[in-house]
This record gives structure tokens, C-alpha cells and sequence, in this order.
């Protein structure tokens, strides 16, 4: 029988992403498992909270690359390791956006898998764009 080991399991919270939020109160921006990390849906919220690109998906769709870089780099890893993601768009004729934005932050060899969802809405009405991923960071 083989020996069974426990991984590490840890939460990835980053000073700039917001503090405030009452919705940071029930989940972790990422956690780390063994060798991957999970990187809860980010939204345009800039470090005080604020809601970035009110209406424009390019403002939003930078910032939201701008928090997944954060989680990611505050775990030890690079944009660059994050492996899957998943878009969830209230307009998905805004796919080209973030499809442009994805060519912009993701620079690897291997770039990583992307499913988008168009959905009714998002958790704040002001939101356009959420991203969520996946990242493999080996032993860091």
C-alpha cells in the first residue's frame, strides 16, 4: 500500500486587492494545493474597492488581468503559469476584448485553455467581466 501524503493547502490573498469588500469575507482570492493554484473569479475592483471601467469592457477586462497577475505572483508564480481559465461575460459579443487582452498578458509558449460563458448577470450590476484560473506552479 502506497503511503499517502498530505499537500499544503493555503490561502493566496494579496494587499492589492481589496480588503473591504464583504465578499472577501467568505472565500479566498486563491488557494494553493500542493503544486496548483485556484484563483477564485476575478472582478474590475482596484485595491480600495473600487469598481474599475464603470460600463467599458476594455478598462475591466485590464483590470481583472491586473488581479489574476497579483493572486498568481503573490503565490510565487507568473502570469504565464496559469494554465485554464474560464470568462464569464454578460455580453459575449465582448469576447474579442478580453480574447485581445488574453494576447496581451498571456506571453508563454503554452498558452493556457479559456472557456467563455455568457451569462445574465454578474455579482454586481456594474461588473462586464469575471475571469476565473487555474495555475500550475510546481514546487515554488
Amino acid at each position: 500500500m502506497s503511503e499517502i501524503q498530505a499537500r499544503p493547502v493555503s490561502a493566496v490573498m494579496p494587499s492589492q486587492l481589496p480588503a473591504g469588500p464583504a465578499e472577501r469575507t467568505v472565500y479566498s482570492y486563491g488557494v494553493r494545493a500542493g503544486d496548483s493554484l485556484h484563483i477564485s473569479g476575478m472582478v474590475a475592483f482596484d485595491s480600495e474597492a473600487n469598481i474599475i471601467g464603470e460600463g467599458d469592457i476594455e478598462a475591466q477586462t485590464e483590470q481583472v488581468f491586473q488581479n489574476l497577475r497579483a493572486v498568481v505572483e503573490e503565490a510565487g508564480g507568473t502570469i504565464n503559469d496559469i494554465v485554464s481559465t474560464t470568462t464569464y461575460l454578460t455580453d459575449v459579443t465582448d469576447a474579442p476584448v478580453v480574447n485581445a487582452a488574453r494576447a496581451r498578458h498571456f506571453t508563454g509558449e503554452v498558452l493556457p485553455t479559456h472557456t467563455v460563458l455568457g451569462v445574465a448577470a454578474l455579482a454586481r450590476p456594474q461588473f462586464l467581466v469575471e475571469i476565473s484560473g487555474v495555475a500550475y506552479l510546481g514546487s515554488r
